[in-house]
This record gives structure tokens, C-alpha cells and sequence, in this order.
């Protein structure tokens, strides 16, 4: 964990739940595990304060909690996940995508999940149905059972899944006290590994929940007032049949589609639109069978691939050999063949994939930020691995005194490294070697410590821009509920008019540049963090296939 993460996190702690919980998770993140006395301590928070900000970052799965690293008897430790904070990033994409495959009832429940961290089912279905009743013409309202069937979609496709089981207490809950230590026997460890969604089998078991009804309007404040203590009752007397089993948002299944479509979007720009469709009916076959970190699919013969083309794509069994035979023999190695029975065994490169698209983004990098021939000697020491400063002008085809600058920027910018290699023990220089070279994975890593630093420097400007004009986005606030509550109660066209001049054109013409501004900001950090998930793919994906 590095200090631009850290900063990251405790931004985007402090915009979504305030300055206690960011101060709370800052000090967990820096400090690693700690009890609740130590936490207490070191922040100087209050008791109440404290305890409601971890349950805050206990519900949305940014903070978890285990027994004691001393043994049985020690306090509870905390600790929170920095991978799960910068999740919060990529709310939007996660929303976005749900209202691309579900539409809007899924767009909302993943919405409403990521909102509260973990609900129940019942819960989900009902707050989901009656947002969805808000926006439909009166006299109409959406089915419980419509939500319900939208969520059970999301749990299939493990879109949702259930929350792991809460880590046992320990001690205090053990009937019979465990046995001493034997005198001279090693101590066991404490296991600090906690329970994911995935270790229990009913992680994708959507329970029966009986649930009857539509969604509701909001009530008016008096029918508030008089049916709120019946209301309660009710609600308290209410039973759906699942009580205790709460569902999160699977980000994992996120990434996995995220990782996707990436590969079909570069498989499209660099083929056509037919060689993405044969890559996307490859990886919707191997979802199921390939297990996510696996660097490659399971092997897929021609005939089941031919079998499983949409019925729209009109090909012949013979164009899609073609089609095959160019992925295979395409540069970016996206596809690869495994053999020759069935027609042809093929498989999807994952890891080739995803370091192909880190090695197209560092490339995009260097260009945007040095120019095109810098980026020419980037993209030459990457193909040809090492090179003397001669051979770099001789191939790259630049003048000395230009491909010397342009190296010296890249080296100065941990770009490029330079390599000595010695004729003698002495490393004299005029009996040295000196090569250059690109390591991709630390010059990847450093490109993401990059982004996360770009990230939060967007944060802070677009917080700093409404702290600067907050007096007058209050004050369209104020007018915009006014106008809501006039055109409810069926005001005159007149009086909408004199509550709209209550903002006046200067005022408008700020507001405007403001919104237009921020809308900017908010559109860069989507496609920065677009960079930060091909980057992480990357790194993760070479971490755990060394």
C-alpha cells in the first residue's frame, strides 16, 4: 500500500461518509490491525463516534474484523481493505453496467446494494418497486414480483451474492474452555484469513421469500402522521422468509465482464466486427469453466464454437476457420490454438490480452506526454528488449543528438532503464556495456501509482469547486424543491415563473460553468479509473501467474 493510495482512499471515505469515517479508515489503513482501545487512543475520537464509523465501514465490507493475533482471549482487531475502498471509484461503471444487461430494475437494486453496502432480499425488492412506482404515470405500479425475478437474474449470473458468514466470536462463545498449553509445544498461529462469499456453498441460493404486492407511492405528510405507529407495527409483525441473509454487489463478477469487453472492444477496433462477435461467444462459453485468475479459457473446438455464433451472424462453417485462423496468427496473440481435434481445439489468451492492452496504454502514454518519436524508441525497446544508444538511432531512425534527449527524458522519468553490463570486474566505462531496456510490469506499476495520484487530484479540484460555490448550488437547490412542491400542488403558471427569477442570469451563467465543469472532472476520473482497471489486470494477473 502506497501513500497516493492512501490519499486516495481517505478522499474517497471522507466524500461518500464524512470526516470521522475517513479519519477512521486513514488510521486503519496506515497502521494495519488494531482493537478498539488503540484505535480510541491514537485518533482521539469519541467512544460512540467511533463505534458508529467502523460500523459504517463494517457494513459497506471496507472494514472487517477477526479474532485477536495473540491468541484466544485478546480483543478484537480491525483492519480495512484498501481494495475494497477504491471499489467506491467504480460505483458508476458497476451501476452502468447493470442498466446495460438488466435494465433500469437492475440498475437500481445494484444502485440501493451499493448505497447501503448489504441488504436483504425483501428489503431490496420492496425500496426498488417503489422507486420504480415514483417514476411510472398514476394508476400504474411495478409487480414485487418483476424486481424479484431481476434480482434472482443478477444472483444467477453471480452478478449479487450472498454475504460471507460474520467470523465467530472465539472464546466467549465456546461452551468448554480449550485445554491448556502443553509446557515446550510451539504455539499454533492465529489464522487471520476471513471467510469470503465463495467459501460456503450457498453463496448463489436465492432463498423463498414470500413476497406479495406492488410498489408504493410516497404518502403525503399527513397520512405520514397518521398511519406512521400502524405502519411500525406492521413492519415489526412482517415476515418474508429471509431474515438474516443479506446479499452484497460481486465485484469480482464485475471485473471479470469489465475484462471482457475490453478484450472484445480491442479485438473489434484491430480486426472487425464478426472476429469480436467469435471472441465473445468464446468467452461467454468459458465462463462458467474457467476459473477467474486462470491465464488462459478451456480449450473450445471449431464445431462448438460454430454451434454457439449468434443466429444474426450469418457464417459459413469455412469463413469461421478463416476467422479463427487470423486470430490465431494475429500479432496480439488474443487467441490461441490448443489442437487439432473437433475441428480445432482454441483457447482465449487472457494473460496475453491484458498485457498486450497494458503494453498499448504505456505506449499511448508515453506518446501523449513525449511525442510520437519518443514514443518510436519506447515501442522499439519493448519489441527488441535490449539496445545500445547507437543501435536505438540506427533502428529508430533519429538523429544522434535527438534520440539522446528523448532517451535522457524517458530515463528521467523511470520510462526506460539502463543496463550495464561489464567486459571486466572493474566497470570501467570504456570496457562497459550500456543497454537500454523497458520492464514492463514496474513501469506498469508505476503508471498506476500515477493514476491513483491523478485521481485524487480530480477529487480534490471538484470538491474545491463546489466548496467554492456552495452558497449558490444551496440556493438552486432551494429554488428546485420550491418548483418540485409548486408543480405538485398545481401552482399557477405565473408563480413557477417568479420563483425562476429568484436566480438571476449571472448567477445562471455561473451555475451553468460550474455544472459544466464538474461534469468534466467527473468524466476524467471515469476514464482514468478506466486506465487503473487495465493496469490492475495486468499486475494481478502476471502476480499470480509468477
Amino acid at each position: 500500500m502506497t501513500a497516493q493510495e492512501v490519499r486516495l482512499c481517505g478522499l474517497l471515505l471522507q466524500e461518500h461518509f464524512g470526516e470521522m469515517v475517513e479519519k477512521v479508515g486513514t488510521h486503519l489503513l496506515k497502521s494495519g490491525a488494531q482493537n478498539l482501545r488503540m484505535i480510541l487512543h491514537e485518533t482521539g475520537i469519541s467512544l460512540d463516534l467511533l463505534k458508529k464509523s467502523l460500523c459504517v465501514l463494517v457494513q459497506h465490507g471496507a472494514c472487517v474484523f477477526s479474532s485477536g493475533r495473540k491468541g484466544p482471549g485478546s480483543p478484537t482487531e480491525y483492519r480495512t481493505s484498501c481494495d475494497r475502498i477504491l471499489r467506491i471509484l467504480r460505483y458508476p461503471r458497476y451501476i452502468y453496467t447493470a442498466k446495460t444487461l438488466y435494465g433500469d430494475t437492475g440498475e437500481l437494486i445494484i444502485e440501493e446494494l451499493l448505497q447501503r453496502g448489504h441488504m436483504t432480499m425483501s428489503s431490496t425488492v420492496k425500496t426498488v418497486a417503489d422507486r420504480l412506482t415514483q417514476n411510472m404515470e398514476d394508476g400504474r405500479s411495478m409487480d414485487y414480483n418483476d424486481v424479484s425475478n431481476s434480482f434472482s437474474n443478477l444472483v444467477e449470473t453471480h452478478f449479487l451474492q450472498r454475504c460471507p458468514p460474520p467470523p465467530r466470536a472465539g472464546p466467549k462463545e465456546s461452551a468448554t474452555p480449550a485445554p491448556p498449553p502443553v509446557p515446550g509445544t510451539p504455539t499454533p498461529p492465529i489464522s487471520t484469513t476471513l471467510p469470503t462469499a465463495e467459501s460456503f456453498p450457498d453463496c448463489y441460493k436465492v432463498p423463498h421469500v414470500t413476497l406479495i404486492g406492488r410498489g408504493k407511492r410516497p404518502l403525503s405528510s399527513e397520512d405520514v402522521d397518521d398511519q406512521r405507529n400502524a405502519k411500525k407495527a406492521k413492519m415489526d409483525s412482517e415476515t418474508h422468509g429471509d431474515e438474516g441473509i443479506c446479499w452484497q454487489v460481486n465485484f469480482e463478477r464485475f471485473h471479470l465482464h469489465f475484462r471482457d469487453q475490453a478484450i472484445i472492444s480491442a479485438v473489434a477496433n484491430k480486426l472487425d466486427q464478426t472476429s469480436s462477435e467469435i471472441v465473445r461467444t468464446m468467452l461467454r462459453m468459458s465462463e462458467v469453466t474457467t476459473s477467474p485468475s486462470a491465464t488462459c479459457t478451456k480449450p473450445l473446438s471449431a464445431n462448438e464454437i460454430f454451434r454457439s455464433l449468434p443466429t444474426n451472424y450469418n457464417i459459413t462453417r469455412p469463413i469461421l476457420d478463416q476467422y479463427l485462423t487470423l486470430l490465431v496468427d494475429d500479432p496480439m496473440e488474443f487467441v490461441g490454438k490448443a489442437g487439432e481435434s473437433g475441428g480445432g481445439m482454441y483457447v482465449v489468451n487472457m494473460h496475453r490480452a491484458l498485457a498486450n492492452l497494458a503494453r498499448a496504454t504505456l505506449e499511448s502514454v508515453v506518446q501523449e506526454r513525449f511525442g510520437s518519436r519518443s514514443a518510436r524508441i519506447f515501442r522499439l525497446l519493448l519489441r527488441k528488449r535490449h539496445l545500445e544508444q547507437k543501435q536505438v538511432e540506427d533502428f529508430a531512425m533519429i538523429p544522434a543528438k535527438e534520440a539522446k534527449d528523448m532517451l535522457y527524458s524517458l530515463l528521467s522519468q523511470n520510462l526506460v532503464q539502463l543496463q550495464e553490463v561489464p567486459k571486466t570486474p572493474d566497470y570501467a566505462p570504456s570496457r562497459t556495456f550500456y543497454l537500454y531496456t523497458v520492464n514492463q510490469l514496474p513501469t506498469a506499476r508505476m503508471l498506476l501509482q500515477n493514476c491513483y495520484k491523478t485521481v485524487a487530484n480530480l477529487i480534490e479540484r471538484r470538491l474545491y469547486e463546489s466548496k467554492e460555490s456552495k452558497r449558490l448550488l444551496e440556493k438552486s437547490q432551494r429554488i428546485e424543491a420550491i418548483l418540485a412542491s409548486l408543480q405538485a400542488s398545481g401552482a399557477e403558471p405565473e408563480q413557477l415563473t417568479e420563483v425562476e427569477e429568484m436566480i438571476t442570469a449571472p448567477e445562471k451563467q455561473q451555475l451553468d460553468a460550474l455544472r459544466l465543469h464538474i461534469n468534466k472532472l467527473d468524466s476524467a476520473e471515469n476514464q482514468v479509473d478506466e486506465t487503473i482497471f487495465l493496469i490492475e489486470s495486468y499486475v494481478n494477473s502476471t502476480t499470480s501467474t509468477s
